[in-house]
């Protein structure tokens, strides 16, 4: 979705922290839990804890923002932050998992390195495995900043790696 487009059509509370939002050009609707956004605002979101209060949530600035108060305070969230928490709650496959990989042009044993699992383990995730939110955590932040797998591949030489000359000298005695 591009960015700089990105409207909300409408809002409604249906739960005490999740927004159902529908988006303008989109067919379907996002559910967005906004717990952990307003566990972490401190005293500004600590209204928003009151389903009442919650339950007033209404399309601001022509559609650029959900409110609270009318835009008049900072009961408010952005439709990119809205869509950005969508896009990382929603589920991760295992076809989402085989896709990553993929793109990311790692082979099965960097992968499982990179994230600090058995091979076996990697491959069962790619197979049908439930994937643990910490990897999908990590895989979706390595898509978003490709320094993290650049700080922590190590990428692997195919083939059987070479002797050191230490283990050379043992197999020749």
């Amino acid at each position: 979705m591009n960015n700089e487009l990105l409207r909300i059509d409408a809002v409604t509370a249906s739960a005490p922290t999740t927004l159902r939002i529908r988006w303008r050009g989109k067919r379907i609707a996002d559910a967005v839990n906004l717990g952990g956004w307003i566990a972490t605002g401190g005293n500004i979101l600590a209204p928003l804890r009151d389903p009442q209060v919650f339950g007033r949530a209404a399309v601001s600035n022509y559609g650029a923002a959900v409110t609270w108060d009318d835009g008049e305070g900072d009961l408010s969230i952005d439709a990119l932050h809205l869509s950005k928490l969508a896009q990382e709650q929603k589920p991760f496959s295992n076809e989402d998992l085989r896709y990553w990989q993929h793109a990311m042009r790692l082979s099965n044993a960097e992968c499982a390195d990179l994230i600090g699992v058995r091979l076996s383990t990697w491959n069962s995730y790619r197979a049908k495995a439930a994937i643990p939110q910490a990897v999908v955590i990590t895989l979706r932040a390595a898509t978003r900043d490709p320094l993290v797998v650049q700080a922590h591949l190590r990428p692997r030489v195919a083939g059987r790696p070479r002797k050191s000359e230490s283990e050379q000298k043992r197999t020749t005695r």
